[in-house]
């Protein structure tokens, strides 16, 4: 069996008891002492790389920052939009809704309305009274009579559930279909024409004048 591992044999005595004289004396590492030139030098140009890095880590940051600040506006608008047209497109769909439903509903009625307004208007134009006898009259009055009370009914509640019907629409067509006032005869013609057509009218006048001026001189005259 081998013999156990000593490690001093290995190891050069004279070596260690005759360093080199290159070697770094032991002030070199002392803190004590006064930096060197270099030292500085090399100290100065650590410290400008690091200030360069942390420049370039500072403006790295600094665009990472300002990326994050525009994805959390775009963020803060998608959201803002979003519940802004949720809210406006549901209020808006409700809105329709309920006028397209009172639209329909009242196109319905007005189409209902407009079936009993010919039916009440052809049992009116159906009523003949110059046809009517004595043996009928009173038969005959009182059937036209209630036409004509059955039309006023469905005439007053048509203007109550028709804007069309209601007395401002009504006032509003009329002023619209009322015929212009007519010209008189007289605005066509010029000065000159006026003037003869006065003077046309007033020369009795003026001779019933002259005559009574004279009678007025020839009593004058006598006295």
């Amino acid at each position: 069996m081998a013999a156990d591992y000593d490690s001093t044999e290995f190891v050069d005595t004279d070596f260690q008891t005759h360093k080199s004289p290159f070697a770094t004396p032991a002030s070199a590492s002392d803190p004590l002492r006064a930096p060197t030139r270099d030292e500085v030098d090399r100290k100065v140009v650590e410290a400008q790389q690091k200030l360069a890095e942390l420049k370039r880590a500072q403006d790295s940051l600094e665009r990472e920052r300002s990326s994050l600040e525009e994805l959390r506006r775009r963020q803060s608008e998608f959201q803002t939009g979003r519940q802004e047209m949720i809210h406006n497109l549901t209020r808006g769909l409700g809105l329709l809704e309920e006028s397209e439903f009172n639209t329909r509903r009242e196109a319905e009625q007005m189409v209902k309305t407009i079936a009993d307004f010919r039916d009440a208007l052809t049992k009116i134009e159906a009523v003949h009274d110059e046809s009517w006898t004595k043996e009928n009259f009173s038969t005959e009055l009182t059937r036209a009579l209630t036409a004509i009370e059955n039309a006023r009914m469905e005439w007053n509640t048509a203007r109550l559930k028709l804007p069309a019907l209601s007395p401002e629409a009504l006032k509003k067509t009329e002023v619209e279909t009322a015929p212009p006032p007519a010209a008189s005869p007289l605005a066509s013609l010029s000065f000159g024409q006026l003037c003869k057509i006065g003077l046309a009218m007033t020369w009795p006048l003026v001779l019933v004048a002259l005559g009574a001026l004279g009678v007025f001189i020839a009593v004058l005259a006598r006295h």
